[in-house]
């Protein structure tokens, strides 16, 4: 460098201590984007020190270190003076970051206009020291997609308000990976936010809008009164979701599933996925289904059905969903990972997750949080959700914003996976259908959540019987005024000339026309010419079907030498290694097996037939009670690998996975799952049966009640950690009687084995047995190394899962007194004490499955019983918990007339056990001592 310009710049005031700040803005934008900051600069900023050759992001100390030393160095190379044409250069770079920052916070989104949002400071040229002098100087425009490296200020800052101050807010600097910040900001900046849509996109836009619009007033005026759920307002949701189908057909997917609550849904069931009209206003009428047991309200019905595209036909499904807001989102995300599982997909690229959210229902319901945080979770992840918020701003029937969130948005927390959020203002139907387009881009290109803010409004009330005046009185004083938007967005097509009013009266009159004939409204509807999986081998069974139950031995020891098998490089825990020896023991016939053995043997035999299993819980890998490992980890280098998955070539795919640490949102990801995949046995376990309790909506509006509400089979198993071993209240129970009190029309089994030789059974016929209804297993935790709860391979070949256990011992029925029935570890407690007393006059009856009640197994076994009087039934549970309220009808029904039934244990209690292990091992030998004794 000349002398006399490294003197010059030496001399300068920007490396004076004075001016770090500006040195450090410099340095900002740079690590942002180094084009971003002029030549000279660039050079000095690539200079500064790198550690191993990479360059790192320096702290800001040592840059400021460097610049005091090369301001009184007059040795080194350095580049030329920055002058004030530099600090204005470095004021516009700084107002492009500021608009894509806050931009959003001024951006033209409430279709009301009743927002009173302060103007951002950092928005205006003064607040960059800029001003309208400056308007017709050029600048370099940095990272700004424009298309060209230099605009004039003025031409810049109309670019940049027009781009995130217009119709579309976006959201997305809070990501921190610059390629995904450079490729939003490459969609939008390069555009300006204004799409260029060609006629045929604007008629199907407007023909959205027509279809949205129409059925509303159609069902209002047919049927004055009756809850609809209205979508008015937000109307938009209509064509948003068919621009998000055209888009994912169009990139190469080939399902689509959809999850909405109630708001827009009759009109999204109608108007996207092409359900008659007439069968809509049929059941407005009040027809019933007859194939199912109970039924569910119009704004709850699920439906499928192909959507033509340019890129092949989609299939289409919307998830049936019961009010509870949010519960159906990870719900949607398990279909949809199981239907990417039977395509073997793991990219997401073969089916889309649509989740629809209410504006104060995304922030209030903790499941948002939870199926947020799963989203990249190996065992959860879908490729990423399209996430919609329907914000009609006033949520359910607050009055007040600041009552339904603490956030300045609703959807602040996608930020929490840096989620990319646009927000959009509904009665602008090309920006909706813009950021429709761009959203699925997003998705499939970086495999990650993103979410669409439709901000839009609610004509009516909650519902169309309400009267929201009464709360939002200057709001509705605007809505009544307010033109719909179908109207909006033909007045502007009519002023660009894509069409005259003529032709707008004819798409309306044509649709009110289809409605009239009851048909299909949907131009993209196909017949499925498909299905996506065959239900029909499931259909119509019931309990007592035949299904190949026995196992030769020979296959038995076979499948146990792959489970017990490992690499020579596989290095597992001593204790893990101890374990492994001891289950080859077993199956050597030197030991009988135990639970572990016999349950990984029952997985082995499944997936060797060709089916797959899926079991996620918290610690489902090695086991909450180091029972299972079934994944060994390796303690030289942490390497893992898992014996199931090695069993034979072509074998069903097995997948185990330690659950993010969730029990609703991941359960009702594994039902959603099981609800698309009926040839994969599906499990869910609990680390404790009673953390089932925080999933409890899901128990109650889906796993228990889908198939009578919807018609929708299930075949999801829970294993439900449960027995009293003194370990508290939160760690005894799973809360037996509430799956009890839920069972009804032959629901669901609730099943409580006592062996492995039951447990090993009892999978093989959830998963062969061609009948799909939810298994609830009370599983047990002391029994896991009980010397007494073991199995021989004899008893597992046999194949039969015993719905009642009678006595074992050498106990002559004649002498027998009392027969006391239980269920679970209790039995074992009773079997102990009677053999250490030697009590002959006891038989002890084990039921294994308390629903569907074994009413003819059990009449077989009290048939050499009849001759008794005394009939007891033990529990651990207290009196008012287990099963004795919600089942002795069944007891009773068992014992032979005449005779009478007591209850032996726990009196009543509001909590499932006691704190104190003593206070517990007091009880448990009282309520013990009290079945074996004869009165």
């Amino acid at each position: 460098m000349h002398e006399g310009v490294m003197q010059t710049w030496l001399e300068s005031s920007h490396l004076s201590a004075n001016s770090m700040v500006y040195v450090e803005q410099m340095y900002e934008l740079y690590l942002d984007d180094p084009t971003s900051v002029s030549d000279e600069w660039r050079e000095i900023f690539d200079h500064l020190p790198k550690v191993e050759g990479v360059s790192v992001e320096t702290k800001h100390s040592e840059v400021r270190d460097l610049f005091a030393q090369l301001a009184k160095t007059k040795d080194r190379t350095v580049v030329s003076a920055a002058d004030e044409a530099d600090a204005k250069q470095v004021k516009v770079l700084q107002l492009i970051n500021a608009f894509r920052f806050r931009g959003h916070q001024n951006a033209n989104l409430d279709p009301l206009g009743l927002w009173q949002r302060e103007k951002v400071r950092e928005l205006t040229l003064e607040h960059h020291e800029l001003s309208d002098v400056d308007k017709s100087k050029e600048f370099n425009v940095g990272s700004f997609a424009i298309g060209k490296d230099k605009m004039p200020l003025g031409e810049l800052f109309d670019a940049l308000t027009q781009t995130y101050c217009g119709s579309i807010g976006a959201e997305y600097m809070h990501i921190t990976d610059t390629d995904e910040k450079r490729w939003i900001q490459n969609r939008l900046e390069s555009i300006k936010s204004t799409p260029q849509f060609d006629t045929k996109i604007k008629k199907r836009i407007l023909k959205g809008l027509v279809a949205a619009d129409g059925l509303e007033k159609y069902l209002g005026a047919k049927f004055p009164g009756a809850k609809r759920f209205s979508l008015e307002g937000g109307d938009a949701l209509v064509p948003m979701i068919k621009e998000i189908i055209h888009s994912a057909g169009t990139s190469g997917q080939k399902e689509v599933v959809i999850g909405m609550a109630h708001r827009g849904r009759l009109n999204v069931l109608v108007n996207v996925l092409g359900k008659k009209s007439g069968e809509l206003f049929e059941e407005f009428g009040g027809k019933v289904d007859p194939s199912l047991l109970a039924g569910d309200v119009k704004y709850h019905q699920g439906y499928s059905s192909d959507f033509a595209t340019e890129g092949g036909n989609v299939h289409l499904a919307l998830a049936f969903n019961p009010s509870h807001l949010e519960i159906v989102n990870p719900v949607v995300m398990g279909s949809v990972r199981a239907r990417l599982d039977r395509r073997d997909c793991d990219t997401g690229s073969k089916a889309l997750p649509i989740t629809i959210h209410g504006d104060s229902a995304i922030a209030g319901q903790g499941v948002v949080q939870e199926t947020f945080n799963m989203s990249q979770t190996r065992a959860y992840k879908v490729g990423g959700t399209v996430r919609i918020v329907v914000n009609n701003q006033v949520g359910f029937t607050t009055s007040n914003q600041e009552d339904t969130r603490s956030t300045e948005y609703c959807t602040d927390i996608a930020k929490m996976v840096q989620a990319p959020i646009f927000h959009v203002n509904a009665d602008d139907p090309e920006a909706v259908a813009l950021v429709s387009q761009i959203a699925v881009d997003y998705r499939n290109t970086f495999r990650r959540d993103v979410v669409i803010d439709l901000v839009c409004y609610r004509r009516h009330g909650h519902n169309e019987a309400d009267e929201p005046n009464a709360t939002q009185p200057l709001m509705y004083q605007k809505i009544k005024k307010h033109p719909v938007p179908r109207q909006l967005y033909i007045d502007r097509l009519v002023k660009e000339g894509v069409l005259s009013d003529d032709e707008a009266k004819t798409l309306m009159d044509e649709y009110r026309a289809i409605l009239d004939q009851g048909e299909c409204t949907v131009e993209e509807w196909r017949p499925m010419t498909e299905h996506s999986v065959d239900w029909s081998p499931y259909l119509g069974h019931d309990w007592d079907i035949e299904y190949d139950k026995a196992v030769a031995v020979e296959k038995l020891k076979e499948l146990g030498d792959k489970i017990t098998t490992y690499p020579d490089h596989v290095k597992p825990h001593s204790r893990v290694k101890k374990q492994y020896d001891e289950r080859v023991k077993m199956l050597n016939g030197e030991k009988l097996l135990d639970w572990g053995t016999a349950e990984t043997l029952a997985y082995a035999d499944l997936v060797e037939r060709g089916t797959n299993v899926r079991l996620t819980g918290q610690d489902s890998g090695r086991g909450t009670f180091f029972h299972r490992h079934a994944v060994i980890h390796s303690q030289d280098d942490a390497a893992t690998y898992t014996p199931l998955e090695n069993i034979k070539e072509g074998q069903g795919r097995f997948e185990i996975y330690d659950a993010v640490l969730s029990e609703v949102g991941v359960l009702a990801f594994e039902y959603g799952y099981a609800t698309a995949e009926p040839d994969s046995l599906v499990i869910w376990e609990a680390q404790f049966g009673d953390f089932a309790n925080v999933a409890q909506v899901v128990i109650d509006q889906f796993i228990s009640s889908g198939e009578q509400k919807w018609g929708r089979l299930c075949g999801l198993t829970m294993l439900l950690p449960h027995g009293y071993e003194g370990q508290g209240p939160e760690h005894s129970s799973a809360r037996l009687e509430r799956f009890l009190q839920l069972c009804a029309d032959h629901n669901m089994q609730v099943c409580v084995p006592s062996t492995p030789a039951q447990v090993f059974n009892m999978i093989r016929r959830q998963a062969i047995r061609p009948m799909r209804r939810p298994l609830v297993v009370m599983t047990p935790k002391s029994l896991l190394r009980h010397p007494l709860a073991v199995s021989s391979l004899e008893e597992l070949a046999e194949g039969t899962y015993h719905n009642v256990i009678d006595e074992i011992d050498d106990i002559e029925a004649k002498d027998v007194k009392r027969v006391v029935f239980c269920s679970g570890k209790v039995y074992y407690d009773l079997l102990d004490k009677r053999r250490k007393d030697e009590q002959t006059d006891v038989a002890i009856v084990r039921v294994e499955q308390l629903y569907p009640f074994p009413h003819a197994e059990m009449d077989k076994v009290i048939e050499k019983y009849k001759h008794v009087k005394d009939f007891v039934w033990c529990q651990e549970e207290p009196q008012n918990q287990g099963a004795w309220y919600c089942s002795q009808h069944h007891f009773w029904n068992s014992i032979p007339t005449g005779a009478n039934l007591t209850y032996a244990g726990r009196k009543a209690s509001a909590s499932p056990a006691v704190g104190y292990a003593s206070v517990h091992a007091k009880e448990q030998q009282a309520l013990v001592n009290d079945a074996l004794t004869i009165k």
